[in-house]
């Protein structure tokens, strides 16, 4: 660039536009490139932007200068802003505030992103005594082993594997057991842990599909029964590209399942492996974001932000339980993690490996339109069986803890036989309502139009919406009465339940109130697998592709929630829960059990989904979803809009669907506009205009004429309103 020439700089603000500025008065204009972090003052403050292009077009507005140039190379490359431009103007979201999202937070605050030297450690040789030195010490044994046994090992990858390792190393260092070294060779080759078992068939064929375009963009969909053995096609596939000197990135739907995957990693490649998550500080998410960066992370595995994670020489990309909703952002900056990273992917020519038991309507349907190749995994590893399913009718029946005579009797008999006994209820709390049976009173949020959640052991009423939360009373605020009842079942309640049912058994519960703490989901998943807990009861944090060998019964309460749900992809989200939650039963050589109770034993969802199978069920969702051209036989898009006043929201909302009626659109139906479904949360007032489109094309058209009115009109002001692509659910 020139002196002369003008940088165009994302900002993070709410406005969809960027912002020029005359080049740094001192010269470093030489070394401005796009995807640089720069300082510049915005209003009267002083901010940090990414330069996003540098050009010489004429501007009709007084310009201030960059203040400073924060980096002498680009952090984000052509590609990468590229994709960070494209999401932008696909979710029809702020530039500036896409790219944040983007970014670790010191990354974002303008910290030095010098990378700090990574040390290596090895240990010293013709060691005695060693067993006496490490015996009560089990961390500084577990590290010692490792850097043994891979003859030396840098610090980032011990620090991905254990939580702050640098106390126990700085011991065993005075010990006198590792010292500081320089790497001898080429460290970053890969050792390979050959594992004593071969593929199977299947599992075979879906790996040679892969590495035969393992140049080019193909999106594969794999599709494997619960316990068929997907990780390790992930394993072989991510070795042929590792073999190739490139990377690969991994993304999971949620934090809970990455030090599993992680530990299958880490047992198999004897190489460098970060993981990026919201559970790491802001310093361990900065240090991992530049091990991906700069190739010294050949493994990158990360939830939803991981996607914009900028790598060295990328080669591969995976997304595990690609179907999970957790991939899609609900707040602010909207995005699907697993569709940019099929984005991502074809920008960059290389595969991407999408792995479900349960996949989305949407990826079969793209199996099925050839725009991607569906590998099937059909039978479950190590020859296990597939699980018994029994429906239980609760109608008529005396329940105990909710649970009827058959489900106890079940429970017991597989306690007597050593095994685990998995019981999912997906509603957390002691109990969903509290009421007085004097007067009728309800306990209800003050806030939202839902019902305050009784939790019992920390006697509070939480609202599970805005989280608002207040004492549980003692006496009806409405009569003074006593007489207040718990009213529904929750996984507290269940857990109270089954300590006094079966008093000599450990319970484990497990949801989001058990695991508020870090690292105490990782700690609960390895009690299970070691065998200690017998009961195991939770949401749906323990569905989700976890690998419990010794759970042989599984038991599903509230079966019936998901089958009258007023979202149209509530029978899709049911089965995939329903189907998920039994593959936990039986794994490995055990035959497992699935009880299901539920009131409609007969209801035709039930036995659909028995009948045929998941993807059979799906293909029959798919031809409803086709009949009343839902997607993905067609394209949404949800205008939300909220204020703490309804005639404004009404107002708005009114005019907004005046301007979207008024643009000349084929295909296109517009609903609403309407109260959402919870039509008061957080004190706000809620409502929303449903786009269906038959083109994606025809969608964004509109859109985009819509938003450049609804940007310059005053009452756009006065409310807080948003758009949502291809939205998850319609709430």
């Amino acid at each position: 660039m020139t002196a002369h020439s003008l940088i165009r700089v994302a900002i993070n603000v709410p406005l969809r536009k960027s912002f020029d500025y005359l080049p740094p008065p001192d010269g470093q204009y030489a070394y401005a490139l796009p995807g640089c972090r720069v300082r510049v003052p915005f209003g009267n403050k002083s901010v940090i932007g990414i330069i996003l292009e540098i050009h010489n077009r004429q501007s009709d507005f007084e310009l201030k200068a960059v203040t400073e140039l924060l980096d002498t190379e680009p952090i984000l490359d052509d590609k990468l802003l590229e994709l960070l431009n494209w999401a932008s103007h696909y979710y029809h979201h702020p530039v500036g505030e896409v790219i944040a999202a983007a970014l670790p937070a010191m990354v974002r605050q303008g910290k030095d992103i010098t990378q700090e030297t990574d040390t290596f450690w090895q240990i010293k040789t013709d060691l005695r005594g060693i067993e006496a030195d490490l015996q009560r010490a089990p961390k500084q044994r577990m590290l010692y082993e490792i850097i043994a046994a891979r003859h030396g090992c840098y610090e980032s990858s011990l620090k991905a594997m254990f939580q702050s390792p640098q106390p126990s190393l700085k011991i065993l260092q005075k010990k006198g057991l590792i010292v500081r070294s320089k790497p001898t060779g080429n460290q970053q080759s890969i050792s390979i842990k050959t594992p004593d078992f071969g593929l199977n068939t299947a599992q075979a064929a879906a790996l040679k599909a892969i590495i035969s375009a393992d140049k080019t963009f193909h999106s594969h969909l794999l599709y494997g029964v619960t316990g068929s053995g997907k990780t390790e096609v992930y394993l072989h596939a991510s070795q042929h590209f590792l073999e190739q000197g490139k990377q690969v990135l991994i993304l999971v739907p949620e934090i809970g399942l990455t030090p599993q995957l992680l530990e299958s990693f880490q047992q198999r490649f004897q190489i460098g492996i970060t993981q990026l998550h919201s559970g790491l500080s802001n310093g361990e998410r900065k240090r991992a974001w530049l091990d991906s960066r700069s190739g010294n992370a050949r493994i990158v595995i990360g939830t939803r932000s991981a996607v914009f994670t900028p790598m060295f020489n990328p080669g591969l990309i995976i997304v595990d339980e690609e179907h999970d909703g957790s991939f899609k952002q609900m707040e602010g900056f909207r995005y699907s993690a697993r569709d940019i990273a099929i984005k991502r992917a074809a920008m960059l020519n290389l595969p991407i490996l999408l792995g479900s038991a349960t996949p989305s309507l949407e990826s079969l349907h793209n199996t099925y339109q050839s725009k991607s190749r569906l590998l099937t995994l059909p039978e479950r590893a190590a020859n296990a069986i597939h699980p018994q399913i029994f429906r239980l009718d609760m109608r008529n029946q005396k329940l105990e803890g909710g649970l009827t005579r058959t489900t106890i009797n079940a429970i017991t008999e597989e306690l007597k036989q050593g095994g685990q006994v998995l019981l999912f209820l997906n509603r957390r709390g002691y109990a969903p309502s509290l009421i007085c049976s004097d007067c009728g009173w309800v306990a209800e949020c003050q806030r939202c139009d839902i019902r305050m959640t009784v939790h019992k052991r920390v006697q509070r009423l939480r609202c599970h919406v805005c989280s608002h939360e207040k004492p549980l009373p003692g006496q009806c605020p409405n009569c003074d009465s006593h007489n207040l009842i718990n009213i529904g079942q929750g996984t507290e309640r269940l857990e109270e339940f089954l300590g006094r049912r079966f008093p000599d058994t450990g319970v484990l519960r497990i949801d989001r109130d058990t695991t508020r703490r870090k690292n105490t989901f990782e700690k609960m998943i390895r009690s299970i697998r070691s065998g200690q807990q017998k009961i195991l009861l939770g949401t749906q944090m323990i569905a989700k592709g976890h690998h419990f060998p010794q759970v042989g019964t599984v038991i599903i309460l509230n079966a019936d929630y998901g089958i009258y749900g007023l979202d149209f992809r509530a029978q899709e989200h049911m089965a995939q829960i329903l189907t998920q939650v039994a593959g936990r039963a039986g794994r490995a050589s055990k035959t497992g059990k699935v009880y299901i109770q539920t009131r409609h034993p007969e209801h035709p969802f039930f036995i659909s989904l028995e009948k045929l199978g998941y993807e059979q069920f799906a293909r029959e969702l798919s031809h409803i979803r086709k009949k009343t051209s839902m997607p993905p036989f067609s394209y949404l898009a949800l205008l939300r809009a909220e204020a703490n006043n309804k005639n404004l929201v009404e107002k708005f909302m009114q005019y907004t669907t005046n301007i979207l009626r008024t643009i000349p659109a084929n295909g296109i139906d517009i609903l609403g506009p309407s109260m959402a479904p919870l039509e008061r949360k957080a004190g706000h007032f809620h409502m929303q205009i449903l786009i269906n489109a038959r083109r994606r094309q025809a969608l964004h058209h509109l859109l985009n004429q819509a938003i450049t009115q609804l940007d310059t009109s005053k009452i756009s002001r006065r409310v807080r309103w948003s758009i949502d692509i291809d939205p998850y659910d319609l709430y």
